[in-house]
């Protein structure tokens, strides 16, 4: 099993931008082994690159008779109809919230091996896919709730006992320095 820590609330790489995948490689193949194993390890119905510290635009999900991954994934949203439901997120531990999206959505990206796929999903498939697709834009999903949910929610995160434990990933520089050169 390859788990790996879950980057919490207050980690910048959960707001930043996640790039689109150019190599459909092994190491893309592990990303996404890692994804899945953590994600199931936690109890997770989807997990983003960026919740394990990597900035790359994948995600794996689980949610009842749907699982799998995307690679650089967009999505449409079908019809005008939203749900209002409850979210969570395995970086930010305890806290659900009812949240607004789409009923339903198409998701099109790639496989792990760059093959199309496309993914038709409604409720809590359709509700999976949007979170994990604003993790990979640095959205998290108490952005979207309504403004005194949001502010109830900060207020939790603040009191939990997780929020600021973690110490950040140590960056060792690179001995070669800018572009391979010294």
């Amino acid at each position: 099993m390859t788990v790996q820590p879950v980057r919490l609330f207050g980690d910048p790489i959960l707001r930043s931008k996640a790039v689109a995948v150019v190599d459909f490689d092994r190491e893309l193949h592990k990303l996404v082994a890692d994804l899945e194993d953590t994600m199931h390890e936690a109890g997770g119905a989807g997990l983003a690159a960026p919740q394990l510290g990597v900035g790359l635009r994948v995600f794996a999900y689980d949610v009842g008779d749907f699982s799998g991954h995307m690679v650089n994934p967009t999505f449409d949203v079908v019809g005008a109809e939203e749900q209002f439901g409850p979210e969570g997120c395995l970086s930010i531990p305890e806290l659900r919230a009812d949240c607004l999206r789409a009923l339903e959505i198409v998701a099109r990206g790639f496989d792990m091996h760059g093959e199309p796929i496309t993914v038709k999903g409604s409720d809590l498939l359709a509700r999976c896919i949007q979170h994990e697709i604003d993790h990979l834009d640095g959205v998290l999903f108490v952005d979207r709730l309504d403004p005194a949910a949001r502010k109830e929610a900060m207020r939790f995160i603040r009191e939990s006992t997780w929020f600021g434990v973690a110490e950040p990933p140590t960056i060792k520089a690179n001995p070669l320095g800018l572009h391979g050169r010294r």
